[in-house]
């Protein structure tokens, strides 16, 4: 259970389609994760991704990987 609360927030590239995710870098240096979430449902489900593994994503995200 994390002791710290997440500080979610949402790219500035969303807009208001409804279909985004939130992020909560700031547990990154206490717990080498970022915990992600659905933006419609914020007491749903959060996943933990390793940061190495975001960072790759995010990347994959930039470069059009996932167009």
């Amino acid at each position: 259970m994390l002791t710290e609360n997440p500080r979610w927030f949402k790219s500035s590239y969303s807009g208001s389609g409804g279909s985004c995710v939130e992020a909560a870098a700031n547990l990154v240096a206490t717990h080498g994760t970022v915990p992600v979430r659905d933006s419609k449902n914020p007491a749903g489900p959060v996943l933990d991704f390793p940061i190495a593994a975001f960072g790759h994503f995010v990347s994959g995200v930039k470069s059009g990987k996932f167009n």
